[in-house]
């Protein structure tokens, strides 16, 4: 991948993390304002701004190091994310089929976070 290109994914992925974000910042308002439920979407909430986050601060780190410390932050609140999105469908919180998209979205974040992970790792 050239230059150019790689700024343009870079800049298309810390966009796309920041409005999945987004996306659950929604979905939390509409919860029910049960205990369980606003506990499984505060966590939720938490890890998917994370990701957003701890994104940001990789196209911001100073080393390499730093770098690749934040990939794994990432990696590992996607996959929290995942969870929370899965627990809430299958406690019959939220209905399975308004979190698909959702669920998809971020199994696609964290894919695409390994392999930046793993790359970052191959670099070294």
């Amino acid at each position: 991948m050239n230059s150019s290109a790689k700024v343009d994914f870079i800049t298309a992925f810390r966009q796309r993390t920041k409005l999945a974000a987004l996306r659950v910042i929604k979905l939390y308002q509409s919860l029910p304002r049960t205990g369980e439920a606003q506990v499984l979407g505060k966590q939720l909430l938490r890890s998917a701004t994370s990701v957003a986050a701890n994104y940001r601060a990789v196209c911001r780190a100073r080393s390499g190091n730093e770098q690749y410390a934040k990939l794994c932050i990432c990696v590992e609140e996607a996959d929290e994310t995942q969870l929370w999105l899965e627990l809430l469908g299958e406690a019959g919180i939220i209905p399975q089929i308004r979190l698909a998209d959702l669920q998809q979205e971020y199994l696609e974040i964290v894919s695409v976070l390994e392999k930046a992970r793993s790359s970052h790792r191959g670099n070294e």
